[in-house]
């Protein structure tokens, strides 16, 4: 029964510091989140901010210690996984006595939710049933999911001294080590693609392998933007004996943080494959998976493992949320830009979060801030923007990079330094000088190199501020990555209403025009393919002219899905003529691209 699932969505990781604490402050309503463990310096003081306000013992983890990454991670994680048992089963027992607490969490679950009628029916008839009451709460309740994330990517190599220190030590080994370390049982969510030699350092971890009955402590998450990539990624672990639990669907540009576009695929054709396909590939790989624990001698599950599919990226309403539930049968929605306004949720500083309650669609934008040279969502006048700009109108561009998550680019015959940090823009503006080039050529040169802002620190200062904790270093402010969907939101919000709002109870959103989802995805599209036709005027090529063919055919493919999707459901027959007219208008966009690139 504590396998059932109370919520039918999640909040995915969010930022640096965003998600930090959420398990904290939301998973004793069996709400599930994902907290990033990139950056340990951040971990270690949320370590010592929460043992002391939950009166647990802390002793710090130096940079000195002896693998401190990976300790540090797993220390934090152990304490989040004892403060949470600790509220739940403090909830729990609330629940069994208190009508204000039993009438508040049911007004949490969906109106379908068996476990939401089987409280009401318990709890009308009084006393007399308090212990029956309290102990189906013991038996069918359970705190949200405590995961991880690892941005696959940020697999820096680190150094004792000048000493290159080996690949266990790399910065998303270490943290997967800190992870596995733990005694959570959940799962680490792998994202922005694929790094063979970190999922092969999985193997050395007995927690991601399945017991006989198939039961997994530690659990694989992928989060993947197409079909092809989930299989590729899933036999490359399953040839290991390695299961992924769950595939995390991810819209290519309506989402929040890195922006991983597609060329040009589309949401809703991408959920339909995985519909379509889940069953053939569970059955795969399982096999896979069962003749490489076969040859590693370990136990053999008696059935074939669970595999979920789940989905986030531009979900605002009711509607659109119930219809991924139950046209693509998928397991969850996530919600996670719109939790950037609940305070109960996340952690955001007071500044931006009035911020983010003002944005509009004008204010949210498509950045190329982020040192990983990927596209980032990020919205206009952040702390973090506003000091970066600053600097580089005093001359003195760049980040002092204190912590070097980032620095993933060789410069001479240093070690590799971060695109965002001063000696990086320094040695790249200088060289501007000699290249012979315009004013014109230099001053968009110029942007484009500090442009770069520090996301390591802008992303992890939000906690601090929220907490009145002391930011250390060079003021970088805070930088914060909402998806484009913020626009339709324009409220702080409590846990309760937003939950509402997800469940169909409530409207929280803008009283504003907001498109549908996949039209809105569609829009984001269109516009990189515009920028695709604008490079091509200025730098053709045969690679570009064959991603701009590439990316139209997908385009063509996805609108023509739609078309036959919208015309044979009913699940949005009010705005139905306006999403038809939103395909057409969009073809009409495709073809008037073509025509003036043709001219």
């Amino acid at each position: 029964m504590k396998n059932q699932a109370i919520h039918s969505f999640h909040i995915p990781v969010m930022g640096l510091a965003f998600t930090i604490d959420s398990p904290i402050r939301v998973a004793q309503y069996g709400i599930d989140s994902v907290i990033s463990i990139v950056d340990d310096e951040l971990i270690e003081r949320m370590n010592a901010f929460y043992s002391k306000k939950f009166h647990f013992p802390y002793q710090e983890t130096t940079k000195k210690a002896i693998d401190h990454r990976a300790k540090r991670i797993t220390n934090y994680l152990n304490l989040v996984e004892d403060i949470v048992q600790q509220k739940f089963q403090a909830f729990k027992e609330e629940l069994a006595e208190s009508p204000s607490v039993q009438d508040y969490f049911c007004s949490l679950l969906p109106d379908s939710s068996q476990i939401k009628q089987k409280l009401q029916e318990l709890t009308e008839n009084g006393l007399q049933l308090k212990e029956q009451l309290f102990n189906y709460v013991d038996e069918v309740l359970h705190p949200g999911a405590i995961d991880v994330n690892i941005m696959t990517k940020l697999d820096k190599q680190n150094y004792d001294g000048k000493t290159a220190l080996s690949t266990e030590f790399n910065d998303a080994h270490a943290a997967l080590r800190g992870f596995a370390e733990s005694k959570l049982s959940s799962g680490v969510v792998l994202s922005a693609g694929m790094n063979p030699r970190l999922y092969s350092y999985i193997e050395n971890f007995e927690d991601f392998y399945p017991d006989a009955q198939g039961n997994l402590k530690k659990k694989i998450i992928l989060k993947v933007s197409d079909y092809r990539s989930a299989q590729i990624q899933s036999r490359f672990l399953a040839q290991k004996g390695l299961w992924v639990s769950e595939f995390r669907i991810e819209s290519g540009l309506n989402c929040g943080g890195h922006a991983f576009a597609s060329d040009g695929y589309l949401l809703g054709p991408i959920l339909e494959e995985f519909k379509q396909q889940k069953e053939t590939l569970q059955a795969n790989t399982f096999e896979m998976v069962v003749k490489a624990l076969t040859d590693k001698g370990k136990p053999i599950p008696d059935t074939t493992l669970p595999l979920k599919i789940t989905v986030q990226g531009g979900v605002g309403t009711h509607e659109e949320h119930q219809f991924l539930l139950d046209h693509y049968q998928t397991d969850s929605v996530g919600w996670g830009t719109p939790f950037l306004l609940v305070k109960e949720a996340t952690s955001v500083d007071v500044e931006t979060r009035a911020l983010l309650r003002k944005a509009e669609e004008k204010d949210l934008y498509l950045s190329e801030i982020s040192p990983l040279g990927v596209s980032f969502n990020t919205v206009k006048n952040t702390s973090n923007q506003l000091l970066r700009d600053a600097r580089i109108e005093n001359n003195k561009p760049g980040s002092s990079c204190p912590k070097k998550f980032l620095a993933l680019h060789s410069l001479g015959n240093d070690n590799q330094v971060c695109t965002a940090s001063k000696k990086y823009q320094k040695a790249q503006l200088q060289a501007l000088q000699a290249e012979g080039l315009s004013a014109t050529q230099i001053a968009t040169r110029k942007a484009a190199i500090t442009a770069k802002s520090c996301l390591c620190v802008g992303l992890a200062n939000a906690a601090y501020l929220e907490n009145e904790m002391p930011v250390k270093g060079e003021q970088q402010g805070v930088t914060i990555c909402p998806g484009p969907n913020l626009a339709y939101f324009d409220k702080e919000m409590s846990l309760q209403q937003m939950v509402h709002h997800i469940n169909g109870k409530a409207n929280v959103l803008a009283p504003k025009e907001r498109p549908h989802m996949f039209v809105k995805e569609l829009s984001l599209y269109l516009e990189a393919f515009s920028k695709l036709h604008e490079e091509a005027k200025t730098a053709p090529s045969v690679q570009l002219e064959k991603k701009i063919k590439r990316f139209k055919m997908n385009l063509l493919n996805g609108i023509a899905y739609y078309e036959t999707l919208f015309k044979s459901i009913d699940s949005f027959e009010k705005d139905t003529k306006k999403i038809l007219t939103n395909l057409e208008e969009a073809k009409a966009t495709i073809s008037m691209l073509e025509a003036v690139s043709a001219a």
